[in-house]
């Protein structure tokens, strides 16, 4: 089923400020918040010198500067969630999609390289990997779309044949050619699967309540389950 939205449903349901599982994804970890307080930090000292020779006219400037390097720790969430969520609503039309999982993989994904030097002064490219589920999802009429995130023990129970729903992005008025995909909601475990939170998910499931969801089975009707068969690394 792909049912197309409006533009007032479609910038509710990615709006553009963050929501609060936005903010926490790209709050991150204790690595990631030391780096912001490090970069807060030389900002400040920047800020310092520049006002420094500037002299005392330009105290009000700085200490408006200072407040927002002081605090970049704090709302710099914000701002990259946004600008995550504007590169998707820059997009003119979108649907809401509802098929079934087809297959469920684990993939092993290049995340990052190092360069660094062996005690031999050889340059080593280090490479950090991560373990990754992999969800591939379709309808009768051929479409499919594989969605990553990384490994969750919630998503074990994850099956071939459940239901899925999640909002297709196109710059085609009929939707004839999907551009960009969301994350993917199950609703027989009330499961959300992606590497980001794209969706305002109240509001989406609002519009899955009102275009006939509550589905809690499964299973989809009239849809086959293909047979997949790849090579796994």
């Amino acid at each position: 089923m792909l049912v197309p939205l409006t533009r007032e449903a479609f910038e509710k349901i990615i709006p553009p400020i963050a929501t609060g599982a936005q903010y926490s994804f790209y709050w991150g970890k204790l690595s990631d918040l030391l780096r912001r307080l490090f970069i807060s930090l030389i900002v400040l000292v920047v800020t310092w010198l520049l006002g420094t020779l500037a002299g005392a006219g330009a105290e009000a400037i700085k200490l408006i500067f200072d407040i927002i390097a002081g605090l970049y720790w704090l709302w710099s969430p914000v701002l990259w969630a946004s600008v995550r969520n504007g590169k998707y609503r820059r997009y003119p039309y979108c649907g809401f999609w509802r098929g079934e999982v087809l297959d469920v993989f684990i993939t092993e994904e290049l995340i990052s390289e190092e360069q660094t030097v062996n005690k031999w002064g050889e340059l080593v490219v280090i490479e950090n990997r991560e373990r990754r589920i992999n969800v591939e999802v379709g309808d009768q009429k051929g479409f499919s779309a594989t969605v990553q995130a990384p490994i969750r023990r919630l998503y074990r129970v994850i099956k071939p044949g459940q239901i899925a729903e999640m909002l297709i992005l196109s710059k085609q008025p009929d939707l004839s050619r999907i551009d960009k995909v969301t994350d993917v909601y199950l609703p027989q475990h009330n499961l959300w699967v992606g590497d980001y939170p794209y969706l305002r998910r109240d509001v989406f499931l609002q519009v899955s309540e009102e275009l006939g969801g509550n589905v809690r089975d499964g299973q989809t009707r009239g849809v086959k389950t293909r047979e997949i068969r790849r090579r796994r690394r």
